[in-house]
């Protein structure tokens, strides 16, 4: 016994040595450790084969996912789950998938070639026990303890679903082999069979009488038709699902106290009909018992070395069983118990001298046993005849001689008294009979063609559930073809050969020679009148039927049924279509082993065994239905008849004389076959390639119209999609332009606002500076309304003058402030249409541009901003140093200097009104230069935009440089405001400080000095220099507001400049490149 250990390898061999099985039968032992010092190992926990029974799956408590294929010497790990599984199949529809059962309750498909992940189904509540597959591999059941679940493997979709009460737990839900029946077994040891596709309860075994066993573990045989149930009880029962009979009762040694788990050893030569039992105790031990001796064969296993659950190879070759110790052992079913699965002795043995005597008889001695190997037998003792040595001559030993040691006459004999063949020998009784040659290497010529051209849609016209029939019946069916020509136009030829095929489907070669050897010899004469019925053939059976039976014959032809409507349909069904299965294997048991003539005088003798319901029928279509459909028919009684036919029918009638005698297929190479008209199947055979040629092209251009039609779906899809994203992209742009256009318009609507805002405030300062100065001058009106009441009332017309003077000058400002505005609307609206029929390029970069110059434009606006609220601090603090000076003033002009103070205050005056006029020429000189600059600038725009739109990248470049000169002129703007704000503040501390001074130079005491003088003494000079006084501080603010208003209108133009100078950028470039 070798052990491997395969530790963490992923693949990797099973054993390194030549494998030899030990005196219990272990071959070996597979043990995984976690580490290297083998201190720990992984136990395995569930175990599967394979269909093949070469290979088999078993799952770890990590959750790994092991294949162990015995005949390669090979495993391989091909899944990592992650958690333990709880149950596993390997036997699906595709063979290199699997179902995995995990402990979280979910069930999962997975490819062991790709190792991927198929598909993950859930829908249990609890750990599922069970999986059963369908011997067809589509469908699967999986079982927990509240319910059980039917899955479609094809979709992995759940297709039922079975609940049960909280009371009653389900044990295990199983399909029956080769079947859609549902077996379903409960606690309460009840068992109910279901139809796995309407859910029908077809039966329900009744619950034993007595002690309760406590069903816990079942076991099905391969023929589906034994149950083996145990559990909490050393008995296990034996149930006849035929007849819903309790069969047997067998009793366990004392030793046996509970059952875990029990299962049919499988048999090649058996039948399906499973004899041994395998049985696991509590103890860890299996015994294996024959069911109808009840003797123990063998066990596995120790109480040192218990196992915990064991499954069967499919094959019954060999067993794996999980140790308590985590371990996996396989053992070899041959070595622990070497006539299982061994080949049955052969039915007759040969002629032999009997020692009584030497040469007066023969004794021949008929065994159907099979050596010590328990099947069942029919109870007849072993019969002993005595035969005369003159009986048997060489010739007949010739032709009674089969291979294997079988003689053809004893067989005769025995299919008489029995009516058929044993089950297990029948198909090496018919491949004996029949003289089967074998020929593999012909036979493997002809597979390597290929599928023929004729049955490449076979499965259109007759289609067959299970894919592995449909793959066999066009193999077989493509092989006679290539074989003979004919037989690729054959119509019937797939109903003719689909019951071998069915019957040797893991045989191609047996199921091709078969059907080869049934045509050439029992199907003689029939290919003579293709493609129409054999009616010589048929004839023959009506002559055999005018001759037993002319009433129904008679009936016939009244009713207009010929041969071909009777005769016909079973011939090339070959009775498949009325018989049952076991029915039809008597009846060929019968043909292979008689005359070619025999098959003719069957449909002869089913049509006179079914005289009386035929006579009854007056309808054609009731006898097509008839001969197409199984009836109530004693198969027995029939073949009774057909012997009659045989033995009865006149020489002249009996096919015999037509059908020439038996004749095997030749050794090495199959005969010629050409029996049949070939320019007819030579003509139907160019017509067939012709027609396939051409729908070869026609596909081919159907194809190619297809695939111009796509591509011309897709091209319209394509522009469809380009013109829809297009329109898209309009409807964006139009959009966002709208909301742009939106945005501006309520940026405006705010700077509108804000404007009126700012204008009221600022009208809301200068009134309430007004009222203030008003109340100031109030003040000084109430205090000296008597002695000022003259000069109160010329200051006022004066203020008077001043503020008509002063509206004049702002409206002029304001006429003139319009005029530029409307040449710089003109002009805006001429470089606007000259620069519509630039590109969307050049718009857009104008348009970002213009963005930057807004901006700029802001920034430049808020320092002007920031310059005027200066200025108007400044003019509100020259206003007040003003008028302390001026009060100042006419304290100091009522001293004795105050002649030299008027003069000095003239001079002042004067070189104000210098410097105003300076200023004013100075400003009109500059305004003049702007609207020069601007005509240049509007006069060489119109030639530059021609000369230039070749040279779109230099004039950008050269609109890059503008606009950094630009910034950096707006940048010196800035500078020389913020040196001019300094300015201002250092002149408005100046002047502070200097009034400070003033202030405290001077004589408080002469104020009210002069003050009283000159209430006591007013002279009318003093009146005229105060009024002169006066009117030069009031000429003096005017001229200051003024010179502020055109400093602010400069700036404002130079704004204005800066911003036409951003919408003229290309003009400006060529300027300043030229």
């Amino acid at each position: 016994m070798q052990v491997i250990d395969i530790g963490s390898r992923e693949d990797g061999k099973i054993w390194h040595r030549k494998l030899v099985s030990s005196k219990h039968g272990v071959l070996v032992t597979v043990i995984r450790s976690t580490s290297a010092r083998q201190t720990k190992t992984v136990r395995f926990l569930q175990v599967a084969f394979d269909t093949t029974g070469e290979s088999f799956l078993a799952g770890d408590h990590h959750g790994n996912i092991y294949v162990f294929d015995i005949s390669r010497n090979r495993f391989k790990l091909v899944q990592k789950t992650g958690q333990a599984c709880t149950a596993l199949a390997f036997n699906l529809r595709r063979s290199s998938e699997f179902l995995v059962a995990l402990a979280d309750y979910s069930l999962k498909c997975f490819d062991k070639d790709t190792r991927q992940l198929v598909s993950w189904m859930r829908g249990h509540e609890g750990a599922i026990s069970s999986l059963s597959v369908h011997s067809s591999g589509r469908f699967a059941i999986s079982t927990s303890s509240d319910t059980a679940q039917l899955w479609n493997l094809d979709t992995f979709q759940r297709k039922r679903k079975l609940n049960v009460r909280q009371s009653v737990g389900v044990q295990k839900v199983f399909f029956l082999p080769h079947s859609s029946i549902i077996l379903s077994c409960f606690s309460d040891d009840s068992i109910f069979a279901w139809e796995s596709d309407t859910l029908f309860c077809k039966y329900q075994l009744p619950v034993p009488d007595g002690t309760r066993v406590h069903y816990r573990t079942f076991a099905i045989t391969k023929d589906g038709k034994t149950l083996a149930a145990a559990g909490r009880s050393s008995l296990l029962h034996l149930w006849c699902l035929e007849s819903q009979q309790l069969l047997r009762v067998i009793q366990m040694p004392p030793k046996v106290k509970t059952v875990r788990h029990v299962d049919f050893l499988p048999d090649s030569f058996d039948g399906g009909s499973n004899q041994i039992l395998g049985v696991l105790s509590q103890d860890g031990i299996m015994r294996f018992l024959c069911i109808h001796t009840c003797k123990q064969l063998f066990e596995i296993g120790s109480l040192e070395d218990a196992i915990t659950s064991t499954t069967f190879c499919p094959k019954g070759h060999h067993i794996v069983a999980v140790m308590d110790s985590g371990a996996l052992k396989v053992y070899d079913v041959r070595s622990l118990a070497p006539d299982i699965s061994k080949p049955p002795q052969p039915l007759l043995k040969l002629v032999t001298k009997s020692n009584i005597s030497e040469g007066s008889s023969l004794k021949v001695k008929v065994h159907t046993g099979a050596g010590q190997h328990p099947i069942k037998t029919s109870g007849r003792r072993i019969q002993t005849k005595i035969l005369p040595t003159t009986a048997v001559s060489a010739l007949d030993d010739k032709e009674n001689g089969l291979p294997n040691g079988l003689n053809k006459k004893r067989l005769q004999a025995l299919l008489r008294a029995f009516g058929e063949y044993p089950a297990k020998y029948r198909m090496f009784i018919w491949r004996s009979l029949l003289h089967l040659p074998e020929n593999h290497a012909a036979f493997s010529s002809l597979t390597d063609k290929g599928l023929h051209s004729a049955y490449l849609c076979l499965q259109e016209r007759y289609p067959i559930k299970s894919q592995k029939l449909q793959r066999g019946l066009q193999r077989v069916l493509s092989a006679l073809a290539h074989w003979a020509a004919i037989f690729g136009e054959t119509d019937y030829l797939p109903l003719l050969a689909f019951p071998f095929v069915k019957l040797f489907q893991n045989n191609p070669l047996i199921c091709f020679e078969v059907v080869a050897t049934l045509i050439v010899n029992w199907c003689q004469h029939w290919f003579e009148y293709f493609p129409n019925p054999p009616l010589n053939v048929l004839s023959l059976a009506e002559n055999v039927l005018a001759h037993h039976d002319k009433e129904l014959l008679q009936h016939f032809v009244t009713c207009g049924v010929t041969s071909q409507m009777y005769a016909w349909p079973l011939l090339e069904t070959l009775f498949s279509e009325v018989l049952m299965r076991e029915e039809w294997l008597k009846l060929f048991d019968n043909v292979f082993s008689n005359h070619p003539s025999f098959l003719l005088m069957a449909v002869v003798a089913y049509v006179i065994c079914c005289r009386e319901p035929l006579l009854l029928c007056t309808d054609k279509k009731d006898f097509e239905y008839f001969f197409h459909h199984r009836n109530s028919l004693d198969i027995v009684a029939m073949l009774k008849e057909t012997y009659r036919l045989m033995e009865s029918t006149p020489a002249d009638v009996h096919p015999s004389s037509v059908l020439s005698d038996f004749e095997p297929l030749t050794q090495g190479q199959y005969p010629i076959f050409n029996k049949y008209p070939t320019f007819i199947v030579e003509y139907q055979s160019q017509e067939r390639e012709r027609i396939r040629q051409q729908e070869v092209e026609y596909l081919r251009e159907r194809q190619e119209v297809q695939e111009l039609h796509a591509e011309a779906v897709r091209q319209q899809a394509e522009f469809e999609a380009w013109y829809k994203q297009q329109e898209l992209l309009l409807q964006g742009e139009e959009q966002r332009r709208r909301i742009l256009q939106e945005e501006e318009n309520k940026l405006a609507q705010q700077r509108a606002r804000l404007a009126a805002m700012k204008r009221e405030l600022k009208v809301k300062e200068h009134n309430l500076i007004d009222s203030t100065r008003r109340r100031f001058l109030k003040h000084q009106q109430d205090q000296r309304r008597i002695q000022l009441q003259r000069l109160d009332d010329e200051i006022q017309r004066k203020m008077a003058l001043r503020d008509q003077e002063t509206v004049a000058a702002v409206y002029d400002i304001e006429v003139r402030q319009m005029e530029l505005n409307a040449q710089k609307q003109l002009f805006e609206q001429e470089l606007a249409k000259e620069q519509e029929r630039v590109s969307q390029e050049v718009r857009a970069e104008l348009e970002t541009r213009r963005r930057k110059a807004e901006m700029e434009d802001s920034t430049f606006q808020s320092l002007i901003q920031t310059d005027a609220d200066l200025n108007q601090t400044k003019k509100k603090m020259l206003e007040e140093s003003l008028a302390e000076a001026g009060q100042m003033k006419v304290d100091v002009a009522w001293q004795a200097e105050m002649i030299k103070q008027l003069d000095r205050a003239e001079e002042k005056q004067e070189k104000q009104k210098e410097q105003l006029v300076n200023l004013s020429k100075k400003t009109r000189a500059k305004e003049e230069e702007v609207v020069r600059l601007m005509q240049e600038v509007e006069g060489k725009q119109w030639d530059d935009v021609v000369a230039k739109q070749a040279e779109l990248e230099e004039e950008r470049l050269a609109a890059a440089a503008v606009s950094a000169q630009r910034r950096s002129l707006i940048f010196q703007e800035t500078e020389e405001a913020k040196q001019h704000y300094n300015k201002l503040q250092k002149d408005l501390e100046d002047s502070r400080h200097h009034q400070k001074e003033k202030r405290l130079r001077s004589p408080r005491s002469s104020r009210g000095l002069l003050h009283t003088t000159n209430m006591n003494h007013q002279p009318v000079s003093n009146d005229s220099s105060c009024f002169s006084l006066d009117r030069g501080r009031g000429e003096l603010d005017c001229k200051e507001r003024e010179l502020m208003q055109e400093i602010r209108e400069l700036r404002k133009k130079l704004a204005n400049r800066a911003r036409a100078t951003d919408f003229t950028s290309p003009s400006n470039s060529s300027i300043q490149s030229q």
